[in-house]
């Protein structure tokens, strides 16, 4: 059976398969630097689809369509956009937005603070990282997720360092390192990623609706 926080607001025709929890108390360690306030409920909008396993945790806000795959993880204050996909054994951190329609492929990690916008595909295992020095920086310095602009494509195992914008209609090839911002329409590859061309006109988004 599912476990549901009683605060919970659900929707119509909400699904959430057995062993999934909705609700979660977010239990933080001492050094955290994420918000200690209460962050309210849960709020799963019409048709939301929680499967096996998966926590969803107090304050995220999931918007009608959204589907969350077996053992995912979305944080506190999270907001995932309506009918966006978070795969198998995703995991979106707290205060993360995503927009609309967007597909987080299995394994998907999006870092505290991250911006998504509508229509972006994150590939297999491609991670966001938000703190370039590891832990050692004066606690008023707040993390730096990566922005990822309308309808950015990320291959699989794709890392992103922090703070990274990608821009709209860019593509990121599977496994490159981006270390620094990515203009609209580039394709970028390699370790650290570099520019090798342009997304051509038969591969932005408005050909593929």
């Amino acid at each position: 059976m599912p476990e549901i926080a009683p605060d919970t607001q659900l929707g119509d025709d909400v699904e959430i398969e057995a062993g999934a929890h909705v609700g979660k108390r977010p239990r933080l360690g001492a050094a955290s630097r994420a918000s200690r306030e209460d962050p309210g409920p849960a709020v799963l909008g019409d048709g939301v689809v929680i499967c096996v396993g998966a926590v969803v945790y107090a304050g995220a806000e999931l918007a009608p369509g959204v589907v969350v795959g077996d053992s995912a993880q979305v944080r506190e204050r999270a907001r995932i956009g309506a009918g966006s996909v978070v795969g198998r054994a995703c995991s979106v951190d707290n205060d993360v937005v995503v927009g609309e329609r967007v597909k987080l492929q299995t394994g998907v990690y999006l870092t505290a603070g991250s911006l998504v916008e509508d229509d972006v595909f994150l590939g297999p295992g491609a991670l966001t990282t938000n703190d370039d020095t590891m832990g050692r920086h004066p606690p008023e310095v707040a993390p730096a997720g990566a922005t990822l602009r309308r309808a950015c494509r990320i291959g699989g195992g794709a890392v992103l360092c922090p703070g990274v914008e990608v821009g709209e209609e860019a593509y990121v090839a599977a496994g490159a390192v981006v270390t620094r911002d990515v203009p609209a329409r580039a394709v970028v590859m390699g370790v650290p990623a570099r520019v090798v061309r342009e997304v051509g006109e038969e591969d932005l988004l408005e050909r593929w609706r």
